[in-house]
């Protein structure tokens, strides 16, 4: 991602200041903030019985990386006492798993600016226990990062409560008002840097993770790239740019997508720009990877792949597509190319990960790796080699 924080004023363009002001306006909210902007905001993540699992995707990549808040600890009694960088990756980071929410605030030094819910349920909904801890966590002084499909300050009690509170709530999901929602237009075309799509065989398979990990690779290489994200989690992390594309009308989508990117192109001028994925492309439950293709009109994709995962994440009666019958799939369904495959190496060991690297090169006849354990530079050389132009422009920096 670009190191430089875009400067928003009156004269940028106001889709491009809607943006912005709809994912920092909490961080002005809170009056630790204000005193002190730069701090960044504390913040307690709530993950009961679900960290480090699939559903707790959210904590799970805000632990990874949280440019937006400092994680102080995450809430998961199944958990309690761990270290949340040895659940993830086997490597302490000091951040400790913390077995309720008085664990969790006797834990901080002071109150936490924000308390976010990071989980993502299927379901997209609070339970009615999971309510009630939100709106005590309101009480203390949190404001609260929503990344669920319930929009909570549409309700009168979360509504009062910001009011009794004196705090606020962030419903990341929540779309502009219909009439600024925008169709897609064929500026995509105006965007003339490579632009690359990581997607997926499954969901929550790996693809943000990895999409970060190759904004970061190309950006400490020399070649200025910019991330887009494209859901809660992305945008809770600190994307600067993004939509939640599950939450917006599906005549909408495309054009969502297109004009974010767009924006990003002229405010940021990038030499590559990374899509984050959504769902997968052959995935009957979901559609987000279709409007990610159609209003991204990506250069290239990069394709993750879990290779012992048999049956679909939460789907017990489907089994997984082969790499080579979703590259079928994308390259049918969009004019783009698989620039390369990474691996999610959830429950493999190192050997098998290279065995699995080794026997998809063979297979596919693209560039393979694991961006979690395998060197960045890898997925610098996949970039590069589909893009041999980018090249030039480290031969200038040099």
């Amino acid at each position: 991602m670009s190191s430089a924080t875009p400067i928003v004023s009156l004269d940028t363009p106001k889709s491009t200041r809607q943006i912005f002001a709809r994912h920092d306006d909490l961080d002005s909210a809170s009056s630790a903030s204000k005193q002190d902007t730069q701090r960044i905001s504390s913040a307690i993540v709530y993950c009961e019985a679900n960290f480090g699992d699939i559903d707790g995707k959210t904590a799970n990549g805000l632990i990874r990386r949280s440019e937006k808040y400092q994680i102080l600890s995450v809430i998961d009694s199944e958990k309690a006492g761990l270290d949340t960088g040895m659940v993830l990756d086997n490597k302490a980071n000091g951040i400790p798993v913390c077995g309720d929410l008085a664990d969790a605030l006797a834990h901080a030094e002071t109150t936490p600016d924000f308390f976010i819910f990071g989980m993502a349920p299927s379901s997209g909904m609070l339970s009615k226990r999971e309510r009630a801890l939100v709106l005590e966590a309101m009480s203390y002084g949190m404001n609260i990062v929503n990344g669920l499909h319930e929009f909570l300050n549409d309700d009168p009690v979360f509504a009062a409560a910001c009011h009794a509170g004196n705090v606020e709530i962030l419903d990341v999901r929540k779309p502009r008002a219909k009439k600024d929602l925008r169709l897609f237009s064929g500026r995509i075309s105006e965007v003339t840097c490579p632009v690359i799509a990581v997607l997926g065989t499954d969901c929550a398979i790996g693809k943000r993770t990895t999409a970060n990990i190759i904004a970061d690779a190309l950006n400490e290489t020399g070649i200025k790239t910019v991330m887009i994200g494209t859901g809660q989690t992305g945008l809770i992390q600190g994307a600067r740019y993004g939509v939640a594309l599950d939450a917006v009308p599906s005549q909408f989508c495309a054009g969502e997508l297109e004009a974010t990117i767009v924006e990003a192109f002229e405010f940021e001028d990038p030499d590559v720009i990374i899509v984050e994925g959504q769902g997968s492309l052959s995935h009957p439950a979901f559609s987000s990877s279709s409007f990610i293709l159609r209003g991204s009109c990506p250069n290239g994709v990069v394709l993750q792949h879990a290779p012992r995962r048999s049956k679909r994440c939460d789907f017990e009666n489907m089994a997984m597509p082969t790499p080579a019958s979703e590259i079928n799939l994308i390259e049918t369904f969009s004019d783009t190319k698989i620039i390369g495959l990474t691996i999610n190496h959830e429950q493999m060991s190192d050997l098998e990960v290279s065995a699995a690297i080794i026997r998809y090169e063979q297979e596919l006849g693209i560039p393979v790796t694991d961006a979690l354990t395998r060197s960045p530079e890898r997925l610098v050389d996949m970039v590069l080699a589909a893009f041999p132009d980018l090249k030039g422009g480290l031969a200038a920096i040099a």
